[in-house]
């Protein structure tokens, strides 16, 4: 098996870059969805029901269901794939250990994303679009340590 994955790692590394670059957009973009939908309604006046707030539903449960959830899934595939893959990790550096942590987080952050979404749904979201847009940033910060450990390996 080993042998295997040796001989096709460029291609693991491909997808598991396009499947975390998937991800990465919806953990962007689907927290970005929340403030338009909270500050929508409300300055909309309109409630729970309205043909706004089911608009924003249903574009909050495609983006996580058909692009998130299937993105995450495949970035953890392929990511495992290549841990496995002979000569590729040293565990005796702190890089892989930082990248697991922040692989951790973002599937960690991922699930609060789809409760929230859950919560949307019966209206029972209790954050400020500020809420949502400091949330915003928890991507990018593990991004960060995620990329600077990869690339730099330190």
């Amino acid at each position: 098996m080993t042998d295997f994955l040796a001989s096709v790692y460029p291609w693991v590394k491909a997808f598991h870059v396009m499947s975390v670059l998937a991800w990465m957009a919806g953990l962007f973009y689907l927290p970005r969805l929340y403030v338009y939908h909270v500050e929508g309604l409300r300055k909309q006046g309109v409630s729970r029901g309205s043909d706004m707030d089911l608009l924003f539903q249903h574009q909050e449960r495609l983006l996580l269901r058909a692009i998130m959830n299937p993105a995450m899934v495949s970035s953890w595939v392929f990511g495992l794939a290549l841990v496995a893959t002979p000569g590729i990790v040293d565990w005796s550096s702190l890089w892989p250990w930082v990248k697991a942590a922040g692989v951790l987080g973002m599937t960690g952050f991922h699930m609060v994303l789809a409760r929230a979404r859950r919560q949307f749904a019966r209206g029972e979201n209790h954050r400020t679009g500020r809420q949502w847009r400091l949330m915003n940033e928890i991507p990018t910060l593990l991004m960060i340590a995620i990329v600077c450990a990869v690339i730099v390996k330190f």
